[in-house]
């Protein structure tokens, strides 16, 4: 019992930890007094009630980076840069772009948004568009032709897409699905039935009920641990990380130090968590040393691969349709995150303007799992042998967003060696087609996915989320370089080799060459400061180490990858403009592709030796598998960016090794 005591102190402290705060970080996501401060200021100009006015963004707009190093280099001594919210409203059928200054309380400027696109939607309007379908006549005589009870019918929304309208309005479509006897509603879809809503009208406007296709069985599909029957398994046993000395991180508000690191953890709508000003402590120059300003998850691009009326238009941009950071979920301490962790809250506008707040959104953890730092066996001594062995202990910033069905952990980790890996887990509810199958035997057509039960296809899909890294290597001015692998033939007599392989380094001058297809040649990729050089005279630089690589298979006159052409290669280099944030475009919502990462690349401007960003695309392609259903074990991806002649030597070559915890043995029998 005495651990449990334990365990109690260090989650008091870890809570005292995070709610100190000594100063307003200007990177700091907007605080709820400041969202109804923004509310309140644009209602006065506008002066109309919900749903008249709507807010669909209320973000930070960032101030400019030279006042965000300059304000961090004078160690917060100067005043933070002024506090201004971007937001995207919809008023009278119109999209708004209105900047606030919440000092002056005042707005700054207003644009009316005339271009293609629309903004993402609110979770508000979302619910009122799926009551709107529970007293619609045709729906209900749908769901009674099919024998169910309305009462059991749970809805969802879907985004439309684009596919050559020359008009569009802002909708949605609806889809259904049946809840009676298992949790699992999305594993019982009312196949064939699809509705669209007006979103500013807020009302049906189409309605299709094409087939009457079997509802799948409830029976197998549940997921909640106290509904399942025996037998069970496996067995796991429990595992406990104790720091008798409390946490070895610090929490001051949003920024965190931890080891050798400090960075600064923030939070957007759209995109989620966000990693700034990620610097690291290097011994041999006695310095904090800045790797990235500004990380974070720019767009996710989910498109399904059936072409049939009901699923045609599943080819989400959930990043900028849904709202990443809208999404994310309250984590359960002890399960999403370990008992040593620390919890952050997040909160985001509403479609009122009044803030939501998402409790425990972040957790912060420390994270050893028997990994090895480092280690060397010398057997070669004369007269001993010496081993040397370092373990590894890392930090983890977590989050969890679910769109629709599926749920994405997002982790940003930490490692003393100076690494940072970017990992994604993919789990949840697999996207689920009814049919009239029940053997594969019966399938003569394509049916675009798995049979995986009696009436059930998983169906094909990718998922592509495109990364955001302004990368600093210490220091703004950055160069993109590759390290190509080529072959070379021996001519030399003296050998008996015939070949071995060299480097052939290249510096991107423009975007054009720093466009990259993973995979096509063999290569090292690097963000390198060539205006500052090691004692041994390599460009100090950080490379990166891609993970899961996919490329896209639909063709690229098809309307959702002419939205989703930033996925085209998986590797862009662009110069750092503040107005590049979303990869698939500011308005991403039945966006025509017009204003994404792919086409600001075709400027071909100059990157060498300059403030740029690093996008890279971490994709996966899902043939969906038995194991997947009824609830997916997570799926894990992601990649690593780390130090190349960045340091003049291993940065942890000195790092102590923990010294041992004796746990005490507790005994519930008195």
């Amino acid at each position: 019992m005495k651990l449990l005591v334990f365990l109690f102190l260090i989650t008091l402290f870890i809570s005292y930890t995070t709610s100190a705060s000594t100063f307003k970080h200007p990177l700091d996501p907007l605080t709820p007094s400041e969202l109804k401060l923004v509310r309140s200021t644009v209602q006065k100009t506008y002066k109309a009630s919900s749903p008249t006015l709507t807010f669909q963004y209320i973000g930070l707009d960032e101030p400019e980076k030279a006042l965000v190093l300059s304000w961090q280099s004078s160690n917060a001594k100067t005043k933070a840069p002024p506090r201004r919210a971007l937001v995207i409203a919809r008023f009278k059928n119109q999209t708004l772009e209105i900047t606030v200054n919440l000092s002056k309380r005042s707005i700054v400027s207003t644009k009316v948004y005339t271009g293609h696109g629309f903004p993402m939607t609110t979770f508000d309007e979302q619910d009122f568009v799926v009551e709107l379908l529970f007293k619609y006549t045709p729906f209900i005589e749908s769901v009674h032709k099919r024998g169910l009870n309305i009462s059991h019918v749970v809805c969802s929304v879907s985004s439309v897409g684009w596919y050559g309208e020359i008009k569009s309005k802002r909708t949605l479509k609806l889809q259904c699905f049946y809840s009676q006897g298992s949790s699992n509603l999305f594993a019982r879809p009312l196949e064939g039935i699809t509705v669209v809503a007006d979103l500013d009208q807020r009302k049906i406007v189409e309605y299709f009920d094409r087939a009457n296709i079997p509802v799948p069985k409830a029976e197998g599909t549940e997921f909640v641990a106290s509904k399942q029957k025996p037998p069970f398994g496996p067995t796991l046993t429990g595992a406990a990380f104790v720091q008798p000395n409390g946490p070895g991180f610090k929490i001051d508000g949003h920024s965190i130090s931890w080891a050798n690191w400090e960075f600064h953890v923030g939070y957007d709508i759209r995109a989620g968590p966000m990693i700034s000003l990620a610097s690291i402590y290097d011994l041999q120059q006695q310095r904090y040393r800045r790797v990235l300003y500004r990380g974070y998850i720019s767009e996710f691009f989910v498109p399904y691969m059936d072409p049939t009326a009901n699923w045609y238009f599943k080819t989400f941009l959930d990043s900028g349709e849904f709202g990443f950071g809208q999404s994310m979920v309250s984590l359960d301490p002890l399960a999403d995150c370990p008992a040593n962790a620390a919890f952050l809250d997040a909160y985001f506008a509403g479609e009122d303007g009044l803030p939501v707040k998402i409790d425990n959104a972040i957790c912060i953890f420390e994270k050893y799992a028997g990994d090895i730092m480092w280690r060397h066996t010398e057997t070669e001594l004369i007269d001993k042998e010496i081993r040397e062995v370092r373990p590894d202990v890392s930090l983890v910033v977590r989050t969890v967003s679910t769109v629709g069905n599926y749920d994405y952990i997002i982790d940003w980790e930490f490692k003393p060696s100076g690494s940072i890996k970017m990992g994604v887990g993919l789990t949840g509810i697999l996207g689920i087609k009814g049919t009239s199958y029940t053997h594969v035997d019966q399938i003569k057509e394509d049916v675009f996915g798995t049979l995986l039960a009696d009436n059930t296809i998983g169906v094909h899909h990718d998922h592509y989320l495109t990364y955001h890294l302004d990368l600093d290597i210490d220091g703004e001015a950055n160069s993109f370089m590759k390290t190509n692998l080529e072959s070379v033939r021996v001519t030399d007599d003296n050998s008996p080799r015939k070949s071995y392989w060299t480097v052939v380094r290249e510096t991107a001058k423009t975007e054009g060459d720093a466009r990259i297809k993973l995979g096509l040649k063999a290569s090292e990729l690097a963000i390198v400061n060539p205006n500052k050089k090691t004692k041994a005279g390599n460009k100090m630089g950080y490379r990166l180490f891609p993970g899961t690589v996919a490329h896209p298979l639909l063709l690229s006159d098809d309307y959702p990858q002419i939205r989703g052409a930033f996925i085209n290669y998986n590797v862009f280099v662009t110069p750092y403009n503040k107005s590049e944030k979303w990869a698939g475009g500011l308005y991403a919502d039945q966006s025509r592709g017009e204003d994404t990462l792919a086409v600001w690349s075709l400027r071909n401007r100059s990157i060498e030796n300059k403030d740029i960003v690093l996008w890279h695309t971490v994709g996966i392609h899902h043939v969906p598998c038995q194991e997947d259903y009824p609830i997916m074990p997570t799926l894990s991806g992601g990649f690593e960016i780390r130090p190349t002649n960045f340091f003049e030597i291993n940065p942890v070559l000195k790092a102590k090794t923990p010294k041992p915890v004796r746990l005490p043995k507790c005994n519930s029998q008195p």
